[in-house]
């Protein structure tokens, strides 16, 4: 199988892991030999509730047997994406009432920003230095990272960088400005998270300028802060909020929600300024609505603290320079691109899963599913800093 990968499946790297999957279980993935790899990475954040959730594998299944898909979105009225966006709206501050269901957050980023452009009448969008949306033209466009975008140039027009949580960059949002867009945690950039003042800062300068806030919960969003949303922790209310990843419970999920207001001016003149074939699927949103409830209804965001505090008191560590983030979403510091690789590599071979960042290479990524165990924790932390241990006596660290 191994090498059908490589020779008919196009790869996104010279020299991917490849580690070859049998099954997935909870915090566990299976290899063909029937290893156990303990997931710290949960999909890059996006199996919220680990691997096959029962709530999630009994809803997608009880949804195969009614039907699947059946329209081009927004036609027919099919109950799994009904409900789902009622529950966001249940969730979510006034007046985020109205969702846009596709298939991706990034593809959600180019919806955020073709409303924007729509609502306001104006193309000018500011996104942050160092930002990842994703990587369709428009999420691309919202990236400052020369190596990455060059090659695709030229992207959409008009958008331009800011720093990120840096007040004095402000003034570069003014009455020319269609929209605002900011990770609440800048994840490429190494799990950053803005100050409470910046952030209302940025909402008043919204305000003053007429311009849109858009805010990225691709990653942060559906309990991986202790909080369903990252922007709810700063006492703010976007303009839009962008979703995805977690989202699904591991199916393929994105969505943008605003104002029942702002939302109908995608809806004529022109109709269909915004139309996906496959967006808001039953079968995943059934998956989706069953995450929500289940993140909402259980007291899985309560104990993020918990796991957050425990994480950080086992990854004290002579080469662990700080640990980054907030809640689940985490990331140890290590002095050098290489460590972080090393590292990386070393805990695959001992059955830990672990990854790296976009721009941070000194960064070792820890998003596990929400529903990691105090016990698988305590397991996982034990192998990174035995790994690290052995990387501080220049022994063989594999």
């Amino acid at each position: 199988m191994k090498d059908d990968f490589f020779t008919y499946q196009a790869q996104t790297t010279p020299h991917p892991l490849a580690l070859e999957i049998s099954h997935a279980e909870g915090s566990y993935v299976y290899d063909m030999q029937g290893n156990a790899h303990l997931d710290f990475v949960a999909g890059v954040s996006a199996c919220s509730l680990g691997h096959r959730h029962p709530r999630v594998v009994s809803a997608v299944k009880e949804q195969l047997d009614k039907y699947m898909h059946v329209m081009v979105y927004g036609e027919y009225v099919q109950s799994p994406a009904v409900a789902l966006a009622k529950l966001l709206a249940q969730h979510l501050p006034l007046p985020l009432e109205s969702t846009y269901l596709v298939n991706s957050g990034a593809e959600a980023i180019d919806g955020a920003m073709k409303l924007a452009r729509r609502v306001t009448g104006r193309s000018e969008i500011r996104y942050a230095h160092n930002a990842y949306h994703g990587n369709t033209f428009g999420a691309l466009s919202l990236m400052d990272y020369r190596e990455r975008t060059e090659p695709f140039e030229p992207l959409v027009a008009d958008c331009h960088p800011l720093r990120f949580n840096t007040p004095e960059d402000l003034p570069l949002i003014t009455d020319k400005t269609a929209a605002v867009v900011l990770e609440t945690i800048q994840g490429g950039a190494g799990f950053i998270v803005p100050s409470k003042e910046y952030m209302d800062a940025v909402r008043r300068r919204c305000n003053q300028t007429g311009a849109l806030l858009i805010l990225d919960e691709i990653q942060p969003g559906f309990g991986r802060t202790g909080t369903l949303f990252g922007f709810q922790q700063f006492g703010i209310v976007p303009d839009v909020v962008v979703m995805g990843k977690g989202m699904g419970g591991g199916m393929p999920i994105g969505a943008f929600t605003a104002s029942k207001k702002h939302m109908a001016a995608l809806s004529d003149n022109p109709k269909l300024g915004h139309i996906t074939t496959f967006g808001g699927h039953p079968v995943i949103a059934a998956a989706a609505l069953a995450t929500l409830r289940e993140i909402t209804e259980t007291s899985l965001m309560d104990r993020i603290a918990e796991k957050e505090f425990l994480f950080r008191k086992l990854l004290k560590h002579p080469l662990i320079t700080e640990v980054r983030g907030t809640g689940l979403m985490l990331a140890a510091m290590v002095e050098s691109e290489e460590m972080a690789s090393q590292v990386i590599l070393a805990c695959k071979d001992r059955g830990l899963i672990l990854f790296w960042l976009l721009f941070e290479p000194r960064a070792i990524r820890i998003t596990p599913p929400l529903t990691i165990s105090i016990e698988e924790i305590k397991a996982g932390c034990a192998i990174l800093t035995d790994v690290l241990d052995r990387f501080n006596k220049n022994t063989p660290i594999g």
